[in-house]
This record gives structure tokens, C-alpha cells and sequence, in this order.
């Protein structure tokens, strides 16, 4: 536990910067309809760093940093003059095509370095673990010092977010204040991309902010609300990533995610329980039965279009009742189904024990020799074969007994979707002529 807090305690202080600083600039890139401007400037930043890289300078240089910053720069400046007051070209157009170029041309940088694979991705997740106190003190320097700027001149940034024509009607120049808004955005997307790479960044700055906007109009409550989940996602992200052994920005990235989906749910489930509540719900439950009843069919008519392609309904069904497939194999292929799955079974139990003997030789709570870490190694790799190679078994056994499957299961799905399609559709016409209004989850 303490070698875990040792761990992750700058990590989550870096975490909490970037939550507070892109929270609030979320706020104004969702209000200014420009949601990729992020994306951009961070790839802009990223080729940048590309450039220096193959200049000859380290991933962290202070040659790499100013060179991003450069570049971004110049990327604020494009951006600012795009804002054309009725132009028939819409501004996250030109962010889309600045974005592409930038990805475009870092991808052709790349493939002259060496190791190009691993700088793509240190630029995409970055390294949020391996940053450390000083770093974190620069970026508290610098995000103070941007939040100090936004703070005294907020009346205006705001306006022009949120309000263009009467900023336009009070005599702002909106070119200018863009250009500011957009090199101090730089120099956050820069100093951030370095530690935390493009993709944490974006979830940063985009997702709290929606999910702020979900619950309130107001820029207070949004603010409060954004930093909480932001908070949330930090703490949640980093446990994970420690208590799993999974890729920290990643982790992190999709817990965000969760977080969005939960967000939704929460915002949208109190109203339609209250319709249901009215008396509704009737409704409700027939757009659920339209909605699976497509599903349905259209699942039975891939089963018999294509049965050896992916079918998770099946597969679903065949792991909780496993007699659905060895009822379509022979006795042969029942045995050999049977013994793969229960290979599989010990492989990952042997597997799950000597992962978990490599995670603590990783954090440090066994050591064992360099001689017994490269047999573990060994070891890990060729129960990792063994198991692969049963689930490639067990793979073409599913496969056979899905075309086997195809029309004896396919062809009466596909009759009981059609007909609760059928059902359904008379019932939506029925309520429409009663002069009611079909309701499905969504509307």
C-alpha cells in the first residue's frame, strides 16, 4: 500500500492540473463549436516534437519543448483568422484539415525514425507514471499562471464564447482575443501532450465539460461539476491502471468514457421514469420489443448468410449453456471441445499465478535472480502458445457447429423477430391512430 501511494502520488497531483486547467477551457471549446481544436493543436504540438526528435533531440528536451510550442503557435494563429463572421467554410473545417495535415505529415516524420512505432505511442497515451515532482511543480507554474490571465480578462473570453454577436456588437476585437485564447490553449496542449499525451489530454479537456453541461447552463455549477468527475476519473484511472498492471493514460481514457455513459444515464433516466410513472410505459415497452426484434433479425439473417462470422449472441448463449453447441458436433469433436475448454481453464488459472508472481517482482515485493525472472519470462510466453493454441481449437469447433446452426437456429429467429416486428409496428400504428405518441428510450 505504501509502495503504491509512493507510486501514485505525483501521478495524481499531475492529474488533478490537468483537470482543473482543461475543465475549464472545455467549457469554452464546447461553447465555440470547435470540439476538435484540441485534437489539432496536440498533434500540431506532437509533430513538433516529431521534428525535433529526428533533429536529434530527446522525446523531453527543451529544444523539443520549444519546438512544439513553435508549432503551435502556429496553429493558434490559423485558428484565430478562421473565424470568419458568415463564412461559408465552418472554422472546425479548417480544424479538421490542420488536424489531418498535422497527423499526415507525423506519420511521414515517423518513418525515418527509429523506434517510430514507440513514439507514436508515447504520443498518444505519454507517460502520466513516470512523471515527477518538478514537472509537476512547472505545470502548477505554468497552468497558474494561464488560469491568472483567463481570470482577469474572463468578462471577455467568456463573452466571445458564449455570446459572439454581442461581443461583436460591444466593439471586441474577436480576432485578437481569439489569438490570445488560442496561444494560451497552446501552451497548455504543449506542456500537457509532453506528460500526459494527445488522447488524455482530449479526455481532459472534452469530457468533463460535457458531462457539466448535462446537469446545468451555468458556467459555476459546470465548472464544480466538471472538476469532481475529472477528480473522479483521476483516482478511479490510476488505481486501475496500479491494481491491474494496465497502461496508465489508456486506463484512465476509458474511464472517462465510463464516466460519460453514467453521466448520460443520469441525466436522461429521472424523465423517462417519470413518463413511465404517467402512464407511458406501455409505450416504452413496445419500443424495447421493436428495437430487440430488429436485433433479432437481423442476427439470424447473418447467422445464415454468413455462420462462421462472429455471433455474440450465440456465443453468449454458449457460455451459459454449453450443451447448444455439442448438441450440433459429433462425439468426436464433443470430446475434443470438452478438453480444450478445461485446457483453457488451467492454462489461465497457471497463467493468472504467474502474472501475478511477475507483478510483484515488477513493483519490487519479490526478488528473485535474473537467471529465475528470464525463466518466468520463458515460462509466461509458452503457457500464453499453449493456451492461444486451444482457444484456436475451440474456435473451429464453434465454427463447425455454427454452420451447422445456420438454419436450424437461424431460420425460426428469424421468423420470431419478424413477427414480434410485425406485432410491434401494428401496436405503434394502433397508438398513433388513438392518437398517442409512440415513445422508444431515446426520445
Amino acid at each position: 500500500m505504501n509502495q503504491a501511494l509512493e507510486l501514485l502520488t505525483v501521478p495524481f497531483f499531475a492529474c488533478l492540473l490537468l483537470t482543473g486547467i482543461h475543465a475549464y477551457l472545455g467549457l469554452h471549446v464546447i461553447e465555440r463549436g470547435v470540439i476538435f481544436v484540441d485534437l489539432a493543436l496536440a498533434q500540431i504540438a506532437a509533430l513538433g516534437v516529431t521534428f525535433a526528435f529526428l533533429a536529434g533531440y530527446g522525446l523531453q528536451s527543451t529544444a523539443a519543448y520549444f519546438t512544439s510550442l513553435a508549432f503551435t503557435f502556429l496553429g493558434a494563429a490559423i485558428f484565430s483568422l478562421s473565424r470568419m463572421k458568415g463564412g461559408r467554410i465552418p472554422q472546425e473545417a479548417i480544424i479538421g484539415i490542420v488536424y489531418a495535415v498535422s497527423a499526415g505529415a507525423a506519420v511521414l516524420a515517423v518513418d525515418r525514425a527509429p523506434h517510430g512505432a514507440e513514439h507514436i505511442k508515447y504520443i498518444l497515451v505519454g507517460s502520466i507514471l513516470t512523471v515527477s515532482a518538478q514537472e509537476t511543480f512547472t505545470l502548477l507554474l505554468l497552468y497558474g499562471g494561464i488560469g491568472l490571465f483567463h481570470w482577469v480578462f474572463r468578462h471577455r473570453f467568456l463573452l466571445i464564447s458564449l455570446d459572439p454577436q454581442e461581443a461583436d456588437r460591444q466593439g471586441l476585437w474577436i480576432r485578437f482575443w481569439d489569438f490570445l485564447f488560442y496561444i494560451s490553449f497552446g501552451f497548455v496542449v504543449t506542456s500537457s501532450v509532453q506528460i500526459a499525451g494527445v488522447l488524455l489530454v482530449f479526455s481532459y479537456l472534452i469530457v468533463p465539460a460535457v458531462c457539466g453541461s448535462f446537469f446545468s447552463v451555468r458556467v459555476g455549477p459546470r465548472l464544480a461539476i466538471g472538476w469532481v468527475l475529472g477528480f473522479a476519473a483521476s483516482v478511479v484511472g490510476l488505481s486501475g491502471s496500479y491494481v491491474w498492471d494496465l497502461p496508465t493514460g489508456a486506463t484512465v481514457v476509458c474511464t472517462f468514457g465510463l464516466i460519460l455513459i453514467l453521466s448520460a444515464i443520469a441525466r436522461i433516466l429521472p424523465r423517462h421514469l417519470s413518463r413511465i410513472r404517467a402512464g407511458e410505459g406501455h409505450r416504452y415497452l413496445w419500443g424495447t420489443v421493436m428495437g430487440g426484434s430488429v436485433l433479432l433479425l437481423l442476427a439470424a439473417l447473418y447467422l445464415m448468410i454468413h455462420p462462421r462470422g462472429s455471433h455474440l449472441w450465440l456465443d453468449l448463449a454458449d457460455r451459459a449453456v454449453p450443451e447448444i453447441n455439442l448438441a450440433f458436433l459429433s462425439r468426436v469433436e464433443r470430446e475434443t471441445y470438452l478438453h480444450s475448454i478445461d485446457s483453457i481453464r488451467r492454462a489461465e488459472a497457471e497463467l493468472k499465478r504467474l502474472q501475478d508472481m511477475h507483478l510483484k517482482v515488477t513493483w519490487g515485493e519479490m526478488e528473485i535472480s535474473a537467471e529465475m525472472k528470464g525463466r518466468l519470462l520463458q515460462t509466461l510466453a509458452g503457457r500464453t502458445e499453449i493456451a492461444w493454441g486451444d482457444r484456436m481449437v475451440l474456435g473451429t469447433l464453434r465454427e463447425r457447429a455454427r454452420v451447422r446452426q445456420r438454419f436450424i437456429l437461424g431460420v425460426p429467429a428469424a421468423v420470431i423477430g419478424a413477427g414480434l416486428l410485425w406485432m410491434s409496428f401494428r401496436r405503434f400504428r394502433y397508438l398513433r391512430s388513438k392518437g398517442g405518441k409512440p415513445s422508444s428510450l431515446f426520445i
